[in-house]
């Protein structure tokens, strides 16, 4: 293995950047690939190109077989995270399960009471303003933002900076008529019809949810629905 290319790899998802690093099996040959850049010496065709691309989507290394012999392609995805806004009492399954799927997570709470160390154990907490956190953070395309304390307050800030970013899920717990209720904010701020279609509101699938942890099942559910869109689109028209 190259090292220099292993080195890149793992900076480049650090960066927020997601890579492959491909391997011939018998030649020991590599290829790095970032976005549209390729870097090494491995022949290319659409199909290993299309199998890379997938990988990348599904998230998950894979041995595949190429006219020249296996390749392994593994992937350098930048880290899942999520960051719930709202210490309540919804957040604490959801910290918990989110982070069993492999989710960084950031529970984002102005009031210290609530985002505690006690009620939270061993999950990043954040005490600023969501505005402010959110400045910090950066969420990208690898990031899930969830609203849940019902206060215009705290979580339109954070829903403000969620539609300015370019988060792969956006959800706000709320019923329909506090869902209205935020949208017509949100458009006096400025945001349109096609902002509001990235919001999840009510958030979470409807699964019959009523305890805190059968609502964060469903949220992490519709979070995981949203992650592998495309998968799933693959499937259904296999």
């Amino acid at each position: 293995m190259k090292l220099e290319l292993l080195k890149r790899a793992v900076e480049s998802a650090a960066a927020g950047q997601p890579a492959a690093l491909v391997t011939d099996i018998k030649s020991g040959l590599q290829e790095l690939i970032q976005g549209a850049d390729f870097k090494g010496n491995i022949r290319q065709s659409e199909s290993l190109i299309a199998a890379i691309r997938q990988a990348l989507v599904d998230d998950r290394s894979t041995l595949i077989e190429t006219p020249e012999g296996k390749v392994f392609i593994e992937v350098f995805n930048p880290p899942l995270r999520l960051m719930v806004v709202g210490a309540v009492h919804i957040a604490q399954p959801l910290a918990r399960m989110a982070a069993m799927a492999g989710y960084a997570v950031t529970v984002i709470d102005p009031r210290s009471a609530f985002a505690s160390s006690e009620r939270f154990p061993g999950v990043e907490l954040s005490t600023e303003w969501p505005d402010e956190a959110m400045a910090r953070l950066k969420p990208d395309r690898r990031s899930a933002i969830v609203t849940l304390t019902h206060d215009p307050k705290v979580d339109d800030p954070a829903l403000i900076a969620a539609l300015k970013s370019p988060a792969f899920y956006v959800g706000a717990l709320g019923s329909k008529k506090t869902h209205a209720a935020r949208l017509k904010r949100l458009a006096e701020a400025g945001f349109k019809e096609t902002d509001f279609a990235r919001i999840h509101g009510p958030v979470g699938l409807d699964i019959g949810a009523v305890s805190p942890t059968e609502i964060a099942v469903s949220i992490l559910a519709q979070i995981t629905a949203t992650l592998r869109a495309d998968r799933l689109k693959s499937r259904q028209a296999a």
